[in-house]
């Protein structure tokens, strides 16, 4: 079993900034894929970025390339979601989510809500105007 817990979110204006944190704890290979997933109001979970730990490999849907940086910290544990230029459209639920997948085929796949096992409880972030 691993656990998820993620935290940072938070309300922010136009154009700035939020830092997302998610400690990972439990049975944990650190050869996994783990990724950020949000959930804006009344719509679908959606794949914002995701990372292959063992190589550092990271993938982005379209909508946050530029603006959003997923990164890990040296011991491998703790993922992080750097969040510049925010946007209304980035209000959601931010969940932090680790695959038991050792192989993701396309980028599409690896943002793929489908294909991860396990899931924090979300973070909210909103983004007024």
């Amino acid at each position: 079993q691993v656990q998820l817990v993620e935290s940072g979110g938070g309300s922010v204006q136009v154009g700035g900034s939020l830092n997302l944190s998610c400690a990972a704890a439990g049975d944990f290979n650190i050869n996994r894929y783990m990724g950020w997933f949000r959930q804006p109001p009344e719509r679908e979970r959606e794949g914002v970025a995701a990372v292959f730990t063992g190589i550092g490999t990271r993938y982005y849907a379209d909508s946050v390339k530029g603006r959003f940086t997923i990164s890990l910290d040296n011991a491998k544990t703790t993922l992080i979601l750097q969040m510049n230029s925010l946007k209304p459209e980035d209000t959601g639920t931010y969940f932090c989510a680790a695959s038991d997948y050792r192989y993701l085929a396309s980028a599409t796949t690896t943002l793929s809500a489908a294909e991860y096992n396990y899931w924090g409880r979300g973070t909210q972030v909103t983004v007024s105007s």
